[in-house]
């Protein structure tokens, strides 16, 4: 499946994500710096480069294939959230977040809001970390990486997800009820199975780290 890799300003070392040339690359704001300084060259640049130390005049210079969306300071959305348009416009579906979490928390929220947005639509996004990802479902079930360590948590993110069920991993449930009120399904583990989540009705954020 192809995807759309997008680099905003926050914390991320690496996109470990293989770039493909079906994929599509986009910086958001100071994103376009890091992405540069990892010798990878956008298609895509938006914002409204108040994060990054070079104005968008010489971002065009260091990057002058690009296609450039310019925003005001002063709007209703996220640079992040104009990133994911821009990738919805070309008709993508799958969204690999780096650098949307790290700084201030109220932006970590915010892109957590924005791939609960994709989910609704039905769509995949995922927010990485250098060493965890998230993601979001809703209605569905995600199938979690083979791996033999590391931590899987699970939140609801509206009243109640109805019918959970959480396979394959050190704690399981089968049907149950989460709520947003009780963090059950915190800091559950990787044995080495294939394992998943799944909710009948419901919203859940899933939390992993990847393993090194």
């Amino acid at each position: 499946m192809s995807k759309c890799v997008i680099a905003g300003a926050g914390n991320f070392k690496e996109i470990d994500e293989k770039v493909e040339e079906r994929d599509l690359l986009i910086a958001a704001d100071g994103g376009a710096e890091r992405l540069i300084g990892m010798g990878l060259k956008p298609t895509v640049v938006v914002g409204d480069f108040d994060s990054s130390s070079l104005d968008i005049d010489e971002l065009k210079k260091k990057l002058p294939d690009a296609q450039f969306k310019s925003f005001p300071a002063e709007k209703d959305f996220t640079d992040m959230y104009a990133a994911v348009n821009a990738g919805e416009q070309k008709g993508y579906w799958n969204f690999h977040i780096y650098g949307g979490t790290g700084g201030r928390t109220e932006h970590t929220i915010a892109n957590i809001q924005l791939i609960t947005h994709l989910a609704e639509k039905g769509k995949f996004g995922y927010l990485h970390e250098d060493d965890r990802v998230m993601t979001v479902i809703r209605n569905s079930r995600f199938e979690l990486p083979v791996q033999s360590k590391g931590y899987v948590s699970v939140f609801s993110l509206n009243e109640v997800s109805e019918g959970v069920t959480i396979r394959g991993l050190k704690y399981e449930i089968e049907n149950e009820n989460l709520n947003n009120a009780f963090p059950l399904g915190v800091s559950n583990e990787f044995k080495g199975d294939r394992s998943y989540v799944s909710v009948r009705e419901g919203v859940l954020l899933i939390i992993w780290d990847k393993e090194k």
